[in-house]
Parts: C-alpha cells; structure tokens; sequence
C-alpha cells in the first residue's frame, strides 16, 4: 500500500535485521527439530538399514526440510509457495504405510520401494492440489479427528517399543535357550548320521525364556526421566522455553545417558563435518501401482489437513488467502514429496507446531521462516548432527515419543471434542468403527496372509484403513458438509 511518498510493507513480507531474522528463525527450527528427525529414526530402522544410513537419511531430511521451507515461504514462481511463514517437515501420517513397506521388503530395495512411491505420489498431488479444496466436503472435523487419532495410538506403539524393546529381534521379550539349540544340533547330527529321521524342513526352536535385553530397569528410568522433564518443563517453563520442551527432555536424557555410559560416540566421531547430500543414495526408486496409491491417499489428507492450516495461517498474519495461493501452497506440498523422495526422505506438509508460534510470538514475516529453512539445509550439510541423532539410545526416543505421538493422539480427541454426538448419535459409529478398522493391523498384524499380496501395501496400515472407513462412513450418516471454515477450525487445534 502506498501513502504519499510512504509505502508500507505488509507484515507478512517485512524484512527483519539479519540478527533478530537469523534468532527467530532458529527458533522456528528447535521448534520443529524433535518432530522433524523422529520419522527418518522410524523407517530407517524399519528398513533394518545400517547406523550410517540411518544418520544419512535423518541429515537428508532436514536438508529437503530446507528447501521445502524455502519455497514454501519465499515462493518460487507463481505456481508453487504460499509465501506466508510456514516451516515444512515430514507428516507422520506416512508413517504408518512407509513402516508397513519397510517390513515387507526390508534393506535397500525396501528403500527404493518407498522413494518410488513417494515421488510418484507427490507428483499425483501437484496434478491434483487444484481440486483439493472440493475435496474438503468429505473430511469434516469428525472425519480428520479420528484420522489425526489413528495416526497418533499407532505412533504410539513405536514410543513404547523403543522404551522397552521390539516384539522380534535382539529385544523380543523371549529368546531361544541355548539348551533347547544345543539338542536340536545334536538330532540333526544323529540324522546327517541315518540314527534317528531328519527333523522336518524349517523346523526351529522357539523362544522360551526371558530375554534380559528386554524391558531393561536401566532403559525404563532413562525413559521415565526423559518424560518427567518434558513434563516439568511444559509446566513451569515459559514461552519459548516452553514450547521446546520435547526437545529439551531428549537433551536431558542424552546427558544422563553420556553419564551413564549408554551413550557412545563411535559413528558422531567417523561422520563428516561437512558432507553434500546426494540424491538417489539408495538407487533408483522402484514404482510399484498399489504402493503409489496409497501414498496418494496419505498424500490427500496430508493437503486437506494443510488447507486448514493455510486458513488458520491467513487469519493469523492479516492476509486474505485466494485459491491461487492454496494451490500454490498444495502444490508445493506436492513438490516437496518429490525432492524428498529424490534425496532419499519422505512426504513433506507445514508443521502446525510453527503454526503455533506465530501465534506467539506475534511476529508474521515470512523471511523469518526462509532463514529456518537456510539454517535447516545448513544442519543437513553437516552429517556429525544426524549421527548424534542416530546415537541417541532407543529408551532416550521413547520417552520423548510416548510425548510427541501422544500429542498426536490427544489432538484428534480435541477435534473429536468439537463434534456433536449427543445431537447425532450416528457419529458415534463413524468413530466406532472407523478406530476398530485403525487397530486391525496393530492388533492382528497377519490379518491379510489369505487376502492378494498386490493389495498388501493398501490394507497394512490402519492410518489408511480407518481413513477409507470415516470417510466411507460419514458420507453414509451425514452426508459430504465438510467446508473450509470446518477446516480452519480443525486446524486451529492441531497441535502436530
């Protein structure tokens, strides 16, 4: 707007002093940091992928983090950026389907299963973010609460396995006497010899007794320590303080641990200081229909969620948001997943967290949140930061996780909180059924052993499951009234 000879700059595209800008955009970055590095932490070990690649895979991820940011806020073109102060980080509502995959076909091949699906499906969304608002009819608060619910108590099995061990593997609750090993070498010798008949193809012996590795004393006060200061520090702390409480707890426990001597680090001391990020490190990704369908599904409710927030943003920093800049904004969304999947990282939306924090702070330029970005790609260049991540013990994570996924949770009961259920008691099915369908895979992971493996990859996860069934089951109940003012109501509560 022009004045006289006075021009003034709106507060969204106000240029702070590098100082401040460099200061608040730090802000931005601890803000998100704990949520930002938890997903690469998730899948990489999923894949089963060395500590190496796990570090890689988390400095990969703030590094497109960076860049997602920066076009997100600065724009690039007209077609892609919102330019409003919006940090981007990995949703952890691809969390579920990515780990399902990562089971299935774990190692490097697992990898370039989920980077193909990832591209192909970011792709899809920057062909479809024009049509997303149309869309928003059939995600209603009801519908995106229990999504933003699944998402979160399957996230919550994650936390609590990290705090106490995994059902297979070096930590299962069993392990397998030596004894009963012992005597099974020595029938299969007697039957290499003709003394006794070969025992049958496969047969093996069964864990039987306690596994000391599992629920360790040691791990379970590391991880109850980890949650008393986050607790104490989002009671008594303020602001700022405050709101990096979950970031803050994980310090806390890395101290102790480096006290106690659970802590080494042998990898941090190999990394590099400074390292480019190469994209295809893994390979070339692997397309496969089904798993890019079901990232697209992911990636839909990752924009409708996204619409919300640009709404809330909107209202916040004073700007009027046309479709053209929903589009951009969605769009980018859609771009950001095709980095990420070209630089070996995942699906990337706008962290309502940061969201948050302009709230709190007041202040509203979006160049704050483009020097996040610089700062974040500057922290993916130094590979010792993800090997310090990836060195943290499991029980440290766990602590923090019961926090950050049970956020998740709590956030879908605060949207729940909204919905009228004693004028209509059918929503009460819509949520029934739609959070039975979100625990079958968590409950009876083999439920599908009958069913064609082509569909596997679209039924192994209940984030997507208990979706298909609310959206399904409120267009059969309520009809399609979700609006965008639903939208932006939602969001004002996310908290993820």
């Amino acid at each position: 707007m022009t004045k006289g000879s006075e021009t003034t700059v709106h507060p969204v595209d106000e240029i702070l002093p590098p100082l401040k800008m460099t200061t608040l955009g730090l802000q931005h970055v601890l803000v998100m940091y704990a949520g930002a590095v938890a997903v690469p932490l998730i899948v990489g070990r999923a894949l089963k992928l060395s500590p190496e690649d796990v570090a890689f895979l988390i400095s990969a991820d703030l590094f497109v983090c960076g860049i997602a940011t920066i076009i997100q806020s600065f724009g690039m073109t007209r077609y892609f950026g919102i330019k409003l102060p919006v940090m981007m980080g990995v949703t952890f509502a691809s969390v579920g389907p990515m780990v399902a995959m990562a089971n299935a076909n774990p190692g490097p091949e697992g990898a370039r299963i989920i980077f193909g699906a990832i591209i192909g499906a970011g792709i899809i969304s920057m062909l479809i973010a024009p049509f997303i608002s149309r869309m928003l009819k059939f995600f209603p608060p009801l519908v995106t609460g229990v999504i933003i619910l699944v998402i979160g108590v399957t996230l919550m099995r994650v936390g609590v396995n990290w705090i106490f061990g995994t059902p297979v593997g070096p930590t299962a609750p069993k392990t397998v006497d030596p004894l009963a090993t012992a005597w099974l070498s020595h029938i299969n010798d007697l039957a290499s010899q003709g003394t006794v008949p070969a025992a049958p193809a496969g047969l093996k012996v069964a864990p039987s007794i306690d596994n000391p590795a599992y629920a360790k004393p040691l791990n379970v006060m590391i991880a109850a320590v980890v949650l008393v200061a986050i607790l104490l520090i989002a009671r008594f702390g303020k602001g700022f303080v405050a709101n990096i409480a979950v970031l803050l707890g994980m310090l806390i426990g890395a101290l102790l641990t480096i006290v106690l001597g659970q802590m080494t680090f042998e990898h941090v001391a190999d990394a590099a200081w400074f390292d480019v990020i190469k994209p295809l490190h893994f390979g070339m990704p692997i397309f496969e229909p089904v798993t890019i369908i079901t990232m697209v599904l992911v990636m839909i409710v990752v924009m409708i969620e996204s619409t919300g927030m640009f709404l809330a943003l909107c209202d916040m920093t004073g700007k009027r948001l046309t479709p053209e800049m929903l589009s951009a904004g969605l769009r980018t969304d859609g771009l950001g997943t095709v980095i990420g999947g070209l630089f070996n990282t995942f699906p990337y939306t706008s962290f309502s967290q940061n969201v948050g924090l302009v709230g709190v702070t007041g202040v509203r330029s979006r160049y704050i949140c483009v020097m996040g970005g610089v700062i974040l790609i500057i922290f993916g260049l130094i590979p010792k930061m993800g090997a310090a991540v990836e060195s943290l013990p499991t029980a440290v994570l766990g602590g923090a996780g019961l926090v950050m996924f049970g956020m998740v949770a709590a956030t879908g009961i605060r949207i729940l909180s909204t919905v009228d259920f004693a004028g209509n008691r059918n929503n009460l099915f819509v949520v029934a059924v739609s959070l039975g369908f979100g625990m079958i895979p968590l409950v009876a992971p083999d439920f599908k052993q009958w069913m064609p493996h082509a569909i596997h990859p679209l039924i192994e996860s209940g984030i997507l499951l208990a979706t298909i069934a609310a959206v399904a089951l409120n267009a059969f109940f309520n009809g399609t009234g979700g609006s965008l003012e639903d939208a932006k109501h939602a969001a004002s509560l996310a908290d993820h």
